[in-house]
């Protein structure tokens, strides 16, 4: 009846069936596959047939709009979106009028748009496979083709506010316990299933149109129910979300706004809606987070398509908090691991620390017993190396220093067979320098873990001045099979993150220098929109920690992080404050009644530092100071070319120290800014240092007036 480039239509005795079937990997609403779709239901709406099948022909259904499309339409204003919008606002109400029963058949991911076309079916079938969800929230925005409208008045608004303000995916059985899906099959089922539901309408079973009505109608609310629903709703969407991220209230409070009113005016609401936050940084931001996201992703997968084979055996050198981490992480993603120290209590470590994390996903949900017991007999615990032989891939994880690290490397060289890979996981450590020693440095790089391990995101594959490219691809495949983010960079004092990270500290330790209370920075700072402060995020990474990594970036970059003066994290290690880890830094740390971390203001902290007069600094000064030293070293690791691209840049800041990411991005925010606005503002810090003098890239993007990305 109809082919086209991603959908075709097609007849099939007395029903017809449109099969979403891209040329691409996967079914997205972009401009071409909206035009087809228009094409069809012109066809459609002169047929005469029983019922309409709506399937995919790949692994999931439909993953929603084309994100990519957004960057330049949200850049060309509010008439342009809405024009955008309303092609498929049509679609979905020509599609919900059709004079015969319309069925969704789901399978795999059925997201935002996707979903927003199954709910203006009449039926919704899934298969076990399905993860279905409405996550336009996370890319600051709201559903936009009908989910506020359509998903309340079927299943209710509690559920349809928890479904669109978490922005989760829900498996096929949560779909069904909360009514957005009909039935629930087994993928070989659910093409006959769909035709059951059509035998059944036409045979009178099934009344299609009083569906229809309930989604032309206004919520079945009176209005002091709507009043408490809604209220109370935006209350805890409110305290969730935080003022940096709008769309989730701005849906809760357009549902409120249309509860009374029929489906095509709260569609209008919705659109107006949709307009308002689509306009805002925060959307611009979270959308450029979604494709320097997919960017990284896309680059994770050639490294990884380039290595020989996947890690079928890992092994961990190094069984404390770090090393049981990462092989807790291997067992959980199903790769065994061989976990080495050269001491039971070492072991002992380790073990507990899977144990403890497993126990979590346990009281979590995520795992039943039998299951946590099967991931835990995948780590085997080990005082040699004797089961070094199948090993694929080995990670040293032994304490920060040079001289072990390159005595262990050494040691597990020996006894790997010659065709494994040995990576390191130092936080600053030159990689060159540590396979000094080696036979096969071609064979080894950097493999730069987060604090802590099963939590953090982020992976540096760092490349030393040996190591080779198969080297990396399968560091980077196993990355990938851990479920992290890798990105690679190249070798250099403090690799990327840190390198860019303790200019930020430096800033901070000359505020406190300067006489301003800590406090104040982390709550300015924690404004900004980062998730803890400076003085709390030292106090987490821990201060001898941090004094011994900004000891190694001095070395490594003595014009701009030699200090000469004694930083207030060398005063508070001196007096044996050394973060949470020792329960007293900047903040005393503890457990509040609920079992959860928490922290309070450290007197003696205060009494040390000599902290006791308000500073006359304004809260941009602080911003400021803080930032121009990481924007600095940033704009110098992409010119460095230490880090290949503004997007791997920008997300690894995001993956790895929690810069906010309704910023877009260190990189991504200094477009938003302005370069030469950013230089000019500079101007008036340079007297601090050589920190605060601008970096030749920005000099250079400045004079030209043209952006990083």
């Amino acid at each position: 009846m109809f082919q086209g480039k991603a959908i075709r239509l097609e007849l099939q005795d007395t029903f017809a069936q449109l099969i979403f079937a891209a040329q691409g990997p996967v079914n997205i609403f972009n401009r071409e596959a909206v035009k087809e779709f228009t094409q069809a239901l012109d066809i459609l709406e002169h047929e005469t047939i029983d019922g309409l099948l709506i399937s995919s022909s790949h692994k999931d259904f439909i993953l929603g709009a084309d994100i990519t499309e957004f960057t330049p339409l949200f850049e060309t204003g509010a008439e342009a979106i809405k024009e955008y919008l309303s092609v498929n606002i049509d679609n979905f109400h020509r599609l919900q009028s059709l004079p015969f029963p319309t069925i969704a058949l789901l399978n795999g991911m059925t997201l935002g748009g996707g979903l927003e076309l199954a709910l203006a079916c009449d039926f919704r079938v899934a298969d076990r496979t399905a993860k279905l969800g409405l996550p336009e929230v996370k890319l600051g925005i709201i559903p936009g083709w009908g989910g506020t409208v359509r998903l309340p008045r079927l299943v209710g608004a509690d559920t349809a506010i928890e479904w669109i303000c978490s922005g989760r995916h829900y498996n096929s059985e949560d779909a069904l316990t909360s009514g957005v899906v009909d039935a629930v099959v087994a993928s070989e089922n659910l093409q006959s299933s769909g035709r059951q539901l059509i035998a059944q309408v036409v045979a009178g079973e099934r009344d299609f149109q009083q569906r229809r009505r309930v989604k032309t109608e206004p919520l079945s609310l009176n209005p002091i129910e709507a009043q408490l629903v809604f209220q109370s709703s935006i209350g805890v969407v409110t305290a969730k979300s935080g003022k940096h991220y709008p769309a989730p209230v701005a849906a809760v409070k357009v549902m409120q706004q249309a509860a009374g009113m029929s489906g095509e005016n709260a569609q209008q609401a919705e659109l107006d809606a949709f307009l308002s936050v689509a306009m805002s940084e925060t959307a611009r931001s979270l959308i450029q987070v979604f494709v320097s996201d997919q960017a990284v992703g896309k680059k994770a997968k050639t490294w990884a398509a380039l290595a020989e084979k996947p890690c079928s055996h890992a092994a961990v050198v190094g069984a404390g908090i770090m090393g049981g981490g990462i092989a807790y992480q291997s067992a959980l993603k199903g790769v065994p691991v061989v976990m080495k120290d050269i001491e039971r209590k070492g072991i002992e470590l380790g073990l507990n620390e899977a144990n403890k994390l497993l126990h979590k996903q346990i009281d979590r949900n995520r795992l039943t017993a039998p299951q946590a017991l099967e991931v835990l007999s995948r780590i085997d615990p080990t005082l040699t190396y004797a089961d070094f032989a199948g090993v694929d891939i080995a990670v040293e994880a032994v304490v920060e220093n040079e001289r072990v690290k390159q005595s262990v490397l050494y040691e597990m060289e020996q006894a790997l067979p010659s065709s494994a890979v040995l990576a390191s996981n130092t936080s600053t450590i030159s990689i060159t320098r540590l396979g000094e020693q080696l036979k096969r440095p071609e064979q080894f790089c950097g493999m730069h873990f987060f604090n802590p391990v099963p939590a953090m995101p982020l992976v540096e594959v760092i490349r030393g001045e040996h190591t080779g490219e198969e080297t990396i691809a399968r560091v980077v495949s196993y990355a990938l099979q851990l479920g992290k983010k890798p990105v690679v960079v190249n070798d250099c004092p403090g690799f990327l993150v840190n390198r860019v990270l303790f200019p930020y500290f430096a800033g901070f330790s000359m505020l406190v220098n300067d006489g301003v209370d800590y406090q104040r920075i982390d709550k300015v700072m924690e404004s900004f929109g980062w998730p803890m402060g400076p003085a709390y995020l030292l106090d987490v990474v821990g201060l001898d920690t941090a004094v011994h990594a900004e000891a190694v970036m001095a070395q490594g970059y003595p014009d701009r992080m030699a200090r000469h003066y004694k930083s207030a994290m060398e005063m508070l290690v001196e007096n044996k404050f050394l973060g949470q880890k020792s329960g007293s830094g900047f903040y005393v740390h503890g457990k509040d009644k609920r079992g959860k971390t928490s922290k309070k203001l450290n007197q003696q902290a205060l009494e040390i530092l000599g902290i006791n007069n308000p500073s006359q600094i304004s809260d941009e000064d602080i911003v400021l100071r803080m930032m121009i030293p990481m924007v600095n070293e940033l704009a110098r690791c992409l010119e460095e070319k230490v880090v290949s691209s503004a997007a791997e840049a920008d997300m690894a800041m995001i993956y790895g120290t929690g810069f906010p990411a309704h910023r877009g991005g260190v990189l991504h925010w200094l477009d938003r800014v302005g370069i030469d606005t950013f230089v000019d503002d500079m101007s008036a810090y340079q007297h601090l240092g050589a920190l605060y003098m601008p970096a030749d890239l920005l000099l250079s993007k400045a004079r030209q007036g043209s952006g990083i990305y």
